[in-house]
């Protein structure tokens, strides 16, 4: 998909899930919101683990950098109008998970498989640790954010959660255009070759750690967006909310949506956020006893998770992407292969061109 189409999609999207809160109570658009903050994430690990192979459990750590940078800059900037305050301080969130990322990513370049997960794994289990060193961090409590309410004239027109879901669906249309585009590109062609053969990549003039470099670098700046939304809409950020179960959640989310698709990314995002919630409302439907339901809150959230990742696993390898009739993916997969498969060529003139004589495009997120 070239670039025109992708804005052009992305757009008409942003601009019917924009339209669809006026449909919504407040409470649900504030759940919208948080569905937005996590598919950043879950949207950026997708493609690192679907493109490239490397698997993180460290995204939680990430999100956090976001919200930390989203603090600090939006207290720096009181002075400032709202309309200029909230992007800048979002931008600096996506520049302080980038800059992490690149860290993260330059030390692991060179690890694969499980090594690169302990390394991802120690960063985010580190997080508690080094907030309580640092007074700027806030210790354990965070950091508190002032209140922003709706802008001008908005105010009388919608409410706050309504104006918060507009933010954070308007930051996950820039993060999933970004992704689209990086992955439809010539990045996304070096990617898959490096995932499929780094040898074969390096022969052609891929450089694999560069390249991997790049991947979680951007990775992790679509998870400090997130982290930056989620700081915007709970008006903080503490560390206890960004540990190990959140970046297991991030993954779990990758697998079950399906790896590597966007489509997938957004089914996985309502499924880690969603799901506790419906949960919730079941089991006070239910009047279970209080002993019973404060041993169910939470512990049966992860219970249905896991099983619905087996059963996923079993029946459907690909994800719940895989389910969603109409979606040609065995076409798609068998042009990645085709695109990834005889890396003996420079990319711009191999794989894209071989592409454009055939009439196929790349595998794309």
């Amino acid at each position: 998909m070239n670039p025109r189409r992708i804005l052009l999609f992305t757009v008409v999207g942003l601009l019917i899930a924009l339209a669809a809160t006026f449909l919504l109570d407040p409470y649900r658009n504030y759940l919208l919101a948080l569905v937005a903050a996590h598919l950043c994430a879950i949207a950026g690990l997708s493609l690192l683990i679907g493109r490239t192979g490397q698997l993180s459990l460290g995204h939680a750590a990430l999100m956090a950098a976001g919200g930390y940078g989203y603090a600090g800059t939006v207290t720096a900037l009181d002075a400032w109008p709202t309309g200029l305050r909230v992007p800048l301080a979002l931008l600096a969130a996506v520049l302080a998970a980038a800059a992490l990322g690149l860290l993260v990513g330059l030390a692991g370049a060179r690890l694969h498989g499980p090594y690169l997960a302990g390394l991802t794994l120690t960063v985010v289990m580190a997080l508690p640790a080094l907030t309580t060193q640092i007074d700027a961090l806030g210790g354990d409590q965070g950091l508190t954010v002032p209140f922003l309410s709706v802008p001008g004239r908005l105010a009388s027109l919608i409410a706050l959660e309504q104006w918060q879901a507009w933010v954070a669906l308007m930051v996950v249309a820039v993060v999933l255009a970004g992704l689209s585009m990086m992955d439809a590109g010539r990045t996304g062609v070096r990617m898959r070759a490096v995932r499929d053969d780094e040898v074969a990549a390096a022969l052609a003039g891929i450089r694999p750690g560069r390249t991997k470099v790049l991947a979680f670098v951007a990775s992790a700046a679509a998870a400090g967006a997130g982290g930056g939304v989620l700081c915007y809409i709970d008006s903080g950020v503490r560390p206890g909310g960004y540990g190990v179960s959140l970046s297991l959640l991030l993954v779990v989310g990758v697998v079950v949506g399906g790896t590597g698709r966007l489509v997938g990314a957004g089914i996985g995002a309502a499924l880690v956020v969603l799901l506790p919630w419906l949960i919730g409302l079941t089991t006070d439907a239910l009047a279970l006893g209080p002993e019973l339901a404060q041993r169910l809150d939470g512990n049966l959230a992860v219970l249905v998770f896991g099983l619905l990742l087996i059963v996923l696993t079993a029946l459907a390898p690909g994800g719940a992407v895989s389910l969603v009739p109409h979606l040609p993916l065995r076409s798609r997969q068998r042009t990645d292969d085709d695109v990834t498969r005889t890396p003996s060529h420079p990319p711009t003139d191999g794989p894209a061109r071989r592409g454009r004589r055939s009439g196929r495009r790349p595998g794309r997120l």
